[in-house]
């Protein structure tokens, strides 16, 4: 079985490493297939096709992260194979990173009315060329002592529906779905436990074109992984899986490759993929 990672960040949206060291650290780690799905971002797609290069062994799928919003609350879609030179996707991740600084100024002030000040230039920098996201505003507080890790940031003030969430523009999951298929992705439910009902939601998705579900993931046990692939089988939905890395807490942090996906999960969304996307793509299905 190769080592397999379909779900992993950059700098290009929340992650601490650029596109090209988590090429390298993949390498490094004897991974055969990553994907990177950067949150609403392709913009280190390039740069880790181009870092590829220099490591044969290591293959890597252009994907993103799409966020959305249902009634019961943050949907994430996945992407792979995506057509990253796609105007419309391109517009689109456009408009969403307009709103993410919005959205990021709206939580500031939400801090700022609890007594935690922020000041919007650190959370800039700390995010630098990325889509700024709530990740950064968290490494902000933590550096200066109101919080002792960065999950203390979510669980307290950040988290959907937490003291200081601000909402911000989104799609519905079943139009994350259909851009996805636009540009000539495959489009996959990420960690599905999310929502109170995944089964109920996945049918829904599938109407729309959803063709998988994140089944192996980092914080799920051996019965949700079977309820998932269960639910899987019984709708004709491919199962996928990786680590969520971002790379932000290295002490704790499951590391790239530290979930065990079947290489099945590979051939089936390469079985699904459309034939101009594995050319650019460079993706040797043999």
């Amino acid at each position: 079985m190769g080592k397999i990672d379909l779900h992993i960040h950059s700098t290009a949206s929340d992650g601490r490493f650029s596109p090209e060291e988590i090429v390298r650290k993949a390498a490094r780690l004897g991974l055969n297939v990553i994907a990177l799905t950067d949150h609403d971002s392709i913009n280190g797609i390039a740069p880790a096709m181009e870092a590829a290069r220099a490591f044969p062994q290591l293959k890597v799928i252009p994907g993103i992260e799409v966020s959305a919003e249902s009634a019961g609350g943050e949907v994430h879609v996945l992407g792979y194979f995506i057509d990253y030179t796609n105007r419309e996707l391109k517009t689109a991740l456009d408009r969403f990173r307009n709103s993410r600084l919005v959205r990021t100024q709206g939580m500031l002030a939400k801090l700022a009315d609890m007594g935690i000040y922020i000041e919007w230039q650190r959370v800039q920098e700390i995010a630098g060329d990325g889509s700024v996201g709530r990740p950064h505003i968290a490494q902000a507080m933590l550096e200066k002592g109101y919080i002792t890790s960065l999950k203390e940031a979510f669980d307290k003030y950040l988290a959907y529906g937490g003291p200081a969430y601000f909402e911000r523009e989104k799609m519905s999951p079943a139009e994350a779905v259909r851009l996805i298929l636009r540009a000539d992705g495959v489009p996959v439910l990420a960690h599905p436990f999310t929502v109170d009902e995944p089964e109920a939601l996945i049918i829904e998705l599938k109407s729309a074109g959803l063709v998988g579900v994140e089944t192996y993931y980092k914080d799920f046990t051996a019965e949700q992984i079977s309820i998932l692939a269960g639910i899987a089988e019984r709708h004709g939905l491919i199962t996928t899986g990786g680590t969520d890395y971002h790379g932000l807490d290295e002490s704790s942090e499951v590391m790239i490759g530290g979930v065990e996906v079947p290489m099945e999960a590979v051939e089936r969304l390469v079985s699904m993929a459309k034939p101009q996307s594995l050319s650019l793509a460079h993706f040797d299905v043999k």
